[in-house]
């Protein structure tokens, strides 16, 4: 008996030409995103079985910072890291490797996103979208990079607050909840200001708007920084909101860049009131 693998399904080529203006049938479209979201998952699928092989290093690096944690502090705080119930390390393998399979396999599966909307775009749109594409992974991991160098410090401050003669007993499972949540918010804050020139561009925001709320902003990033990092420590705060701040105020050059030469381009279109319109 022989198994006939159905590689159609992972096919995004149209059964029919496109016409002259790019347009697809609604059905090469949707036989486009089942081929692309499949592709997506096997990507998924394949990442995942490597993060297995790799598991002990992985559980290493997540467990880091909790070991410089308890570095920092010594003897003063007893502190233990413990996985809960029977099924518990079964759990705890499966949840790393599929974050780890997430994280490692994003730059296809974004692609594949990429890729199925692009064509939907216009020229202008299309090149604009190529820049924030190229500068949005680097920000993001970057926060993510900044997040992971705080995190044993503000985990150091939580645990100091364990009164004395107790042990302060870590699970596992809630330690790597709040590791993925830090490291997320911390890669998010990063692209707030890409997001602020896209509403430039929008013409939602300008330069001259932000520079105006220039000190609300300031005051504004540090109290997100505040409430975001979940450590009282104002290390954390600051590694958040500096690097927030510097963004924001590159970003408020940008957005003065672009209605500047947005400016131009109307002054250069504008037509006298006694002189004949090109139309």
């Amino acid at each position: 008996m022989s198994i006939s693998v159905p590689w159609g399904i992972l096919s995004i080529r149209p059964s029919q030409p496109p016409g002259a203006d790019g347009r697809m049938a609604i059905g090469d479209h949707l036989r486009e995103l089942r081929g692309r979201l499949v592709r997506s998952t096997l990507s998924l699928v394949v990442a995942f079985g490597v993060a297995l092989f790799f598991y002990d290093q992985l559980l290493d690096l997540v467990l880091a910072p909790y070991n410089q944690a308890r570095e920092t502090l010594g003897a003063s705080t007893q502190t233990t890291a413990y996985v809960a119930g029977a099924t518990g390390p079964l759990m705890l393998q499966l949840k790393l490797c599929g974050v780890a399979a997430v994280v490692a396999s994003s730059p296809y599966w974004l692609y594949q996103i990429w890729a199925f909307v692009v064509p939907g775009l216009r020229r202008e749109e299309r090149r604009w979208s190529h820049v924030f594409a190229a500068v949005a992974g680097p920000l993001f991991i970057a926060g993510v990079a900044t997040g992971y160098y705080v995190l044993p410090k503000g985990l150091a401050v939580l645990i100091g607050f364990t009164p004395a003669g107790l042990e302060n007993l870590v699970e596992f499972g809630e330690y790597f909840s709040f590791l993925t949540r830090m490291l997320l918010v911390f890669g998010v804050a990063f692209e707030i200001p890409l997001f602020v020139i896209m509403l430039n561009l929008a013409g939602v925001v300008s330069g001259k708007a932000l520079g105006r709320h220039r000190a609300w902003i300031i005051i504004g990033t540090f109290v997100f920084a505040a409430v975001a990092t979940p450590s009282t420590d104002p290390f954390s705060m600051l590694m958040l909101g500096l690097p927030m701040l510097v963004l924001f105020l590159v970003a408020e050059v940008v957005a003065r860049v672009i209605d500047r030469s947005r400016g131009r381009r109307s002054k250069d279109v504008a037509v006298d009131d006694d002189e004949m319109s090109p139309l």
